[in-house]
């Protein structure tokens, strides 16, 4: 478990992490979300040691990291996929790490069966693509069969086969028991992956729930319906105080009463219905909602000037000299 009391970092004038205290338990996957510059880079260096909090305290297990006698063995992390020597091959990297941590050398071979780099084993990481030097990272998270793992924006340069890898792979990490902590700003996969959220804006703590429980209390929800009788159905919920609004496409939206009342109340009234579907808003629009005051960078559509003519140039002043040395 990966426990944070009263986090703090600044940097000068800067409060880049504020006051943050919560917990990363095990046997779940914990989606760490937050906007740009929201701290969540800064937290996950001072969770490892490699910041020191202005102020607060964190520990692994009970222990800072500092601690830890065997620290690839407890934690393992990913923060940045290009730490690596790009003079060694990736099973040099992994033997360096596995030797200088004490972990038996027969599992540098497993950990690259597990991401997939065995064929290239012996290859220089200076020629990985980024999704490869992504892949061998996470060997490196995963080389000390450590309690818990931790991983920034995991799924970067992934294609969709690799994506799909790390989404099943997290999960079953978790279903052993293990602590997983990811940050990642793709909704989709936090909302296919993801048990548990972690939300911070500005350094500071917005939401720390279950992902269903986030999406409700950050959504909203209401039930969509399609009618050729509109008019009447629209008395016929008014009647019942069940608010509704009309919306694209002829369909109504109706907020205060589930898809079973709403079916029901139409069967009692002899209304035909054609859609009755519950609606619920996405983690992304959710995360939008909670985090849309604390977003630091914002772009504007728009935003660049639009020439309305384009002045000609010349050919031969565009080329200058290089027509003159062709003999123009």
């Amino acid at each position: 478990m990966i426990e944070l009391e009263g986090l703090t970092k600044r940097y000068g004038e800067k409060v880049a992490v504020n006051n943050l205290t919560f917990a990363v338990r095990p046997g779940m996957v914990t989606g760490f979300l937050g906007p740009n510059g929201a701290g969540k880079s800064t937290t996950m260096r001072m969770i490892l040691g490699l910041d020191r909090p202005t102020v607060g305290d964190v520990r692994i297990d009970g222990k800072h990291y500092d601690q830890l006698r065997d620290p690839l063995m407890s934690i393992g992390a990913l923060l940045d996929a290009k730490a690596v020597h790009g003079g060694r091959s990736a099973y040099h990297h992994l033997l360096c790490l596995a030797q200088s941590n004490g972990i038996p050398q027969s599992r540098v071979a497993e950990v690259l069966d597990t991401v997939g780099l065995t064929g290239v084993a012996r290859k220089k990481a200076k020629g990985f693509s980024y999704g490869m030097g992504q892949r061998l990272g996470i060997a490196g998270a995963l080389l000390g069969d450590p309690r818990i793992l931790m991983f920034d924006e995991p799924a970067n340069g992934l294609d969709p086969e690799g994506i799909h890898w790390i989404r099943t792979l997290m999960k079953s990490l978790a279903a052993q028991g293990r602590t997983v902590f990811v940050s990642s700003h793709l909704m989709s996969e936090m909302a296919l992956t993801a048990d548990h959220l972690v939300v911070i804006g500005q350094g500071r703590l917005l939401a720390d729930t279950s992902m269903a429980d986030f999406i409700q209390r950050n959504s909203r929800s209401y039930v969509r319906i399609r009618t050729p009788q509109r008019e009447r159905l629209l008395d016929v919920l008014y009647g019942a105080g069940v608010a509704a609004v009309e919306a694209d496409g002829g369909a109504l939206e109706a907020d205060g009463a589930g898809p079973e009342q709403i079916g029901e109340l139409a069967a009692r009234h002899q209304v035909v219905l054609h859609e009755l579907s519950p609606q619920q808003a996405s983690l992304e629009e959710a995360f939008m909602r909670l985090t849309a005051e604390s977003v630091e960078y914002h772009a504007h559509a728009g935003a660049l000037p639009v020439l309305d003519e384009v002045p000609a140039v010349p050919a031969r002043q565009a080329w200058g000299s290089d027509w003159q040395k062709k003999g123009a």
